[in-house]
């Protein structure tokens, strides 16, 4: 078991999803909905009573460790990427990482519960913004309700990315690309997964997503895919 530098915190589970690093993970939960991730429990935790009553839910919430920004300092004031990383804001101000309590939360639809003979409970869920391997402190049921407020003021993230990149992917690398996961990762590249400071039309990226390293430069509005790797 992975123990959690919270002294009062467990793991409960880890998620398993289709970004080996932070590159490319969208900026927030329910961006890209074809986005499949599992939940695993640890062993403590794989008892199907713990989750009885779930599958009446279609979403969840999500309390999680920003497990690769964990540090033992902290600045009262962050530069959003969305800002262009150069205007300082609060750090309670927005959803950084890189908090005193390296704490995430996410809303995200619980697809179903399926009850693996060695692993328990495996939730199956979309729409997650998060690397794979991430753990997972608590999981709670989505109440539209209350969890819901139409009428909220957002700051400065009042609405998401105002645009979407056109994705080009010659046919010899999309044959590369698993029939499954294509759509999932068409969508990932056409939220521009770069800094949002970034704008090099020559630089080229490579993205990690599920076994294969995606490499692509970004010119405009175009995105082009230059090459498939394992």
């Amino acid at each position: 078991m992975i123990f959690s530098y919270y002294c009062n915190m467990k793991t409960i589970a880890h998620i398993h999803s289709d970004f080996p690093t932070k590159f490319g993970v969208p900026r927030q939960s329910g961006i890209i909905d074809s986005l499949k991730a599992t939940i695993v429990f640890e062993p403590e935790y794989r008892n199907p009573d713990a989750v009885r009553g779930l599958e009446d839910f279609s979403h969840i919430w999500l309390i999680w460790e920003f497990s690769e920004a964990v540090r033992d300092t902290w600045s009262p004031t962050v530069r959003p990427p969305r800002l262009g990383g150069n205007t300082r804001k609060g750090v309670f101000a927005t959803r950084s990482p890189f908090r005193p309590n390296a704490i995430g939360l996410s809303s995200v639809e619980l697809e179903k519960i399926e009850i693996n003979p060695e692993l328990g409970p495996v939730l199956h869920v979309s729409g997650a913004d998060l690397m794979d391997g991430t753990p997972i402190f608590d999981i709670k049921p989505y109440i539209a309700y209350t969890d819901s407020h139409p009428e909220a003021i957002s700051g400065f993230a009042t609405r998401p990315a105002e645009y979407e990149l056109e994705v080009n992917i010659p046919n010899e690398l999309l044959e590369k690309i698993p029939e499954t996961q294509r759509e999932s990762l068409i969508a990932v590249l056409a939220h521009d997964p770069r800094p949002q400071y970034h704008d090099d039309p020559e630089r080229i990226y490579g993205m990690e997503f599920g076994k294969m390293e995606i490499k692509f430069r970004v010119d405009g509005m175009q995105l082009m895919v230059t090459d498939v790797c394992p």
